[in-house]
This record gives C-alpha cells, structure tokens and sequence, in this order.
C-alpha cells in the first residue's frame, strides 16, 4: 500500500467508527429516552446526600501530623534496614543506629512540646 491509500483506509475507518457511535447512542436514546429527574441529576457519593462544600479547607495541624507520620515512616524503613544488616555491622554500626534514634527522638520530643501531635483545638502550637 502507498501513503495515500493507507491514509484513505485509516480515515474510512475513523468515519466507521463515528458512524457507529452515532447509531449506538441514537438508538441508545431512543430505546431508553430520558427523564430528567432531581435525585438522578445530584452527584452520587456513596448513597450519602452530598452536603456543603466539596473542598473544605483542612487545618494545617493536619499537614503537621501527617509529615510527622511520613518522617518516622522513613526512619523505620532505615531501622529495618539496619536491623537485616545488625550482624555484619561492628561497633561502629551500632553507634551509628544508636545516634540516629537519638537524633530522632530528640525531634519528637521537640515536636510533642510544641504541640505538633495534640489534635485537640483547644491546644495550641506553640510557633512550629
């Protein structure tokens, strides 16, 4: 085949294609009609009634908490690490593990001061 006879069968059948998704949804149309109704016309969440604003705003403690949870998620990663690695690591591994959840827990010390892991509105953050 040459360029123009390939470009004439892809468009043949590309007016195929829309001729029959023409036919489909007319007989579609004609064979269901259509009654607009007010339940079928609300968007459908789970058989709950949508109610308010679809994109409220979320508190900014939930950005905290949920950073907080990615970071330790991050350092368990590390520690199962060491942990498959615990016998060929010498002393110098062992320190270094030992440093690293030092360095973590003085974050999270310093994080439950400042009131990063209260949920609670009536605490206050304290400048994070």
């Amino acid at each position: 085949m040459q360029d123009s006879e390939s470009a004439a069968v892809i468009g043949l059948f590309a007016l195929l294609v829309l001729v029959a998704l023409f036919c489909l949804l007319s007989l579609s149309r004609w064979l269901g009609g259509y009654r607009p109704q007010w339940d079928k016309e609300q968007p459908f969440e789970c058989g709950v009634p949508p109610t308010g604003d679809a994109r409220p705003q979320v508190p900014v403690r939930f950005y905290v908490i949920a950073v907080s949870f990615l970071i330790f998620d991050i350092e368990a990663m590390f520690l199962f690490i060491w942990a498959v690695a615990y016998w060929e690591l010498d002393l110098p591994g062992v320190i270094g593990a030992i440093v690293f959840i030092l360095v973590l827990m003085l974050g999270l010390v310093y994080e439950w001061y400042k009131g990063g892991l209260s949920w609670s509105p009536d605490k206050t953050t304290k400048d994070l």
